[in-house]
């Protein structure tokens, strides 16, 4: 009797189910076509849609395009002419600048080109991105970090760990070369087709991706590549890769990726190998990209990098440290600030070198690193000792002032010494020591490490 009733329990526990598993697939259903019924040019330039476009693009700040026309200026500008433009848009005659070609230097050596559209392209690109990341996000791999509304690189970071922590200890490090200048053209739209019906949008798209690139005064077609620098590139990055982020989901792979960036974390060599080949056909058979062979490897994780961060097996953990390459931009980034003989104020110097550390310390803070921050804040510190003791320029000079601050005179501060010993003698730390610096309202790695 009592197993009849547990039978007939479960009977009914696996219809209600059924009857819920049917009612989610048709919910979604009806939600993903309410969404693409309700995408339209119409709901792009709505009055919420463009002043709330506008918030982010005038957060975002951002340098003018090639019209020269800043933020601040677009205001008023677009206050006079906004129906004008309204209208050319709805009659599909709008037609967006080409955009304005920075080359910036990459870390590890070599330039990366960034694409600065105009103010009016990135308020309707930003338009865009708010009304197709509901369409498409959704869908999006759980294991893509990049550019997704409440992911961050952290995430990507901790899950990274998390994998290496679960005995995956090789791992396919991917590289993508030049990616968003190879974007094909023919094959996102394909896909964003799929979603998107109204076909004003996807002309506005397909001419954002071919308006060409202003470099010197001359214009340069565009047949492939999305610029980085406009506020759609990363949302069509994330559409064009989601394919790739689904096979390997069907093969049962745990993966980071954030953008272009991603890792396939393995339980052996051969296995990352194989790996490695199906992703290079795929990347380069099916969406026309290029996998930079220099660049990437199957390794250990430890010999890799991943987002600007590493990770060290301990003997009861695996612990996130801060990559090398990272560290040595670290440094190059604070030696230019507390370079020598700059004709400006140690506040001045102090104050731009705290914006540093703090938006610094806010992207490094998951790297287990305090002991190393002590000798950071020291090295910091001397090099501003140095910067102080070239602004004195004489001996005499600096032997006055540090007896004024309360430093017992030296021979070594008087000689003739290179300022780079001079700033680790008694004499110097005495006077400009570490309170000295704190009340100038130095920002401490250490103190603030947690």
């Amino acid at each position: 009797m009592q197993k009849q009733q547990q039978l007939e329990t479960a009977q009914q526990t696996g219809r209600k189910s059924e009857r819920s598993a049917v009612s989610h697939q048709a919910s979604m259903a009806a939600k993903e076509s309410s969404i693409h019924e309700g995408v339209s040019l119409e709901q792009m330039l709505s009055s919420e849609s463009m002043k709330r476009a506008w918030k982010q693009v005038k957060r975002n700040k951002g340098a003018a395009g090639i019209d020269g026309m800043t933020i601040e200026q677009a205001k008023p500008y677009l206050q006079q002419h906004w129906e004008e433009i309204r209208e050319s848009l709805l009659e599909g005659d709008y037609h967006p600048q080409p955009v304005r070609r920075v080359d910036i230097p990459k870390p590890g050596g070599g330039e990366r080109m960034l694409g600065v559209p105009t103010v009016l392209d990135r308020l309707l690109q930003q338009a865009m991105a708010q009304l197709l990341t509901p369409v498409f996000d959704p869908t999006f791999s759980e294991s893509s970090y990049g550019f997704r509304p409440k992911r961050s690189a952290h995430q990507a970071v901790r899950a990274a760990r998390e994998y290496i922590s679960q005995g995956r200890n090789w791992v396919v490090d991917l590289d993508l070369s030049k990616f968003f200048d190879r974007v094909n053209h023919d094959i996102l739209m394909s896909k964003i087709v799929r979603r998107v019906h109204d076909k004003r949008l996807l002309k506005l798209i397909s001419s954002w991706l071919t308006a060409g690139i202003m470099s010197n005064g001359i214009k340069q077609a565009r047949t492939e590549g999305t610029p980085q620098g406009g506020p759609l590139s990363p949302l069509l990055a994330n559409i064009l890769l989601d394919g790739m982020d689904k096979r390997l989901e069907e093969a049962g792979h745990n993966f980071c990726r954030y953008a272009d960036d991603c890792n396939v974390y393995v339980q052996s060599e051969r296995a990352g190998q194989r790996v490695m080949t199906w992703m290079r056909e795929y990347l380069e058979d099916s969406l026309k990209l290029k996998v930079n062979e220099t660049k990437s490897a199957v390794d250990r994780p430890e010999k890799r990098s991943f987002l600007g961060f590493t990770f060290e097996r301990g003997k009861r953990k695996v612990k996130t440290r801060i990559a090398k390459k990272s560290w040595e931009r670290f440094q190059g980034r604070v030696r230019t600030t507390t370079k020598r003989g700059q004709g400006c104020s140690l506040e001045s110097v102090i104050q731009r070198l705290n914006r540093y550390l703090q938006g610094w310390k806010g992207y490094y803070r998951l790297a287990e690193t305090r002991s190393t921050m002590q000798q950071i804040d020291a090295w910091i510190r001397r090099r501003l000792r140095c910067f102080i003791l070239k602004q004195w320029k004489r001996p005499k000079t600096r032997a006055n002032e540090l007896r004024k601050l309360g430093g017992k005179e030296s021979w070594s501060i008087i000689s003739s010494k290179g300022l780079w010993r001079l700033s680790k003698s008694r004499a110097t730390h005495s006077g400009l020591n570490n309170k000295f610096f704190k009340e100038r309202g130095l920002y401490t790695l250490s103190e603030a490490w947690t």
